[in-house]
């Protein structure tokens, strides 16, 4: 178990919590004044009240919620979204409606889960030419249906 800070920007707000012990996320919550109304094929940004800090070697995924996403075509639209160890500001969703009717998004609504994830640090190192592999430089649909 990984200890993450956590500190709420108004009193009112609810901590995120594994809702079983095999939830890989922790389902966040609007925290707004007034409902937000998402048109058809336009985003909002959610606020959730929270900001955090986690350890330098870790970051946060932003995911979507699968119910909303299946129920009423509410997405995070850039899945995964990433919250770095360094951001200590307010943890913000940006969700989209791929639906064709308005979606309402009310105080304390869940709008999407965070899940921490282990960080790998790259060193590039430049060089003339790649090693060969069997797929070479195909892509996008190279590799079948």
């Amino acid at each position: 178990m990984v200890k993450v800070l956590v500190k709420r920007l108004n009193s009112k707000v609810k901590l995120p919590e594994y809702k079983t012990s095999g939830s890989s996320g922790m389902d966040l919550m609007a925290s707004i004044d007034s409902p937000i109304k998402i048109a058809p094929n336009t985003l909002e940004l959610i606020p959730t009240g929270l900001s955090i800090a986690i350890p330098e070697d870790l970051e946060i995924q932003i995911r979507p919620r699968s119910g909303l996403a299946a129920k009423s075509n509410i997405g995070v639209l850039n899945t995964p979204g990433t919250i770095d160890s360094d951001y200590r500001g307010e943890l913000k969703i940006i969700l989209f409606n791929h639906g064709n009717k308005d979606f309402i998004v009310n105080n304390n609504d869940r709008v999407a889960q965070m899940v921490l994830m282990p960080i790998l640090k790259m060193e590039l190192e430049e060089v003339d030419q790649l090693p060969e592999s069997i797929r070479g430089s195909g892509g996008f649909g190279s590799t079948g249906k």
